[in-house]
């Protein structure tokens, strides 16, 4: 099955966070890792903030190893209805509704993901 990893698991994994070796068997298949444009605008503002623009994009060619999927009107619109529904912030939206559209898993470790379908939750 195809996942997406939270910007929440890939900053776990890159700093060897308590979660890393959780998320760290999910990266050995990036292949298998869908990642919305969404998270790649959070893990490049982050790194660029903690670390420098460099090291930002190496980490962006990372996340290009997996799928890479834009933000189109569908996906915007189905995001839309899901915060509406589960009463989610606008970035987790769009990255549930990412998820859901290309049928992945959603690997997480944010508490407002924990009772939704299709999503792998590990406490943090």
């Amino acid at each position: 099955m195809k996942q997406v990893i939270d910007t929440c698991g890939w900053i776990e994994w890159l700093t060897n966070g308590k979660l890393a070796d959780v998320y760290a068997p999910y990266f050995a298949q990036i292949e298998k890792v869908i990642v919305p444009t969404l998270i790649q605008y959070e893990l490049y503002k982050w790194i660029c903030r903690e670390r420098d623009t460099g090291t930002a994009l190496k980490i962006i060619g990372l996340t290009e190893k997996g799928t890479v999927a834009q933000l189109d009107s569908n996906i915007a619109l189905y995001a839309a209805d899901l915060s509406r529904e589960h009463n989610l912030a606008m970035a987790d939206a769009i990255v549930y509704a990412t998820s859901l559209k290309y049928n992945a898993l959603l690997i997480t470790s944010d508490k407002h993901f924990h009772a939704l379908p299709q999503i792998k939750f590990f406490q943090k």
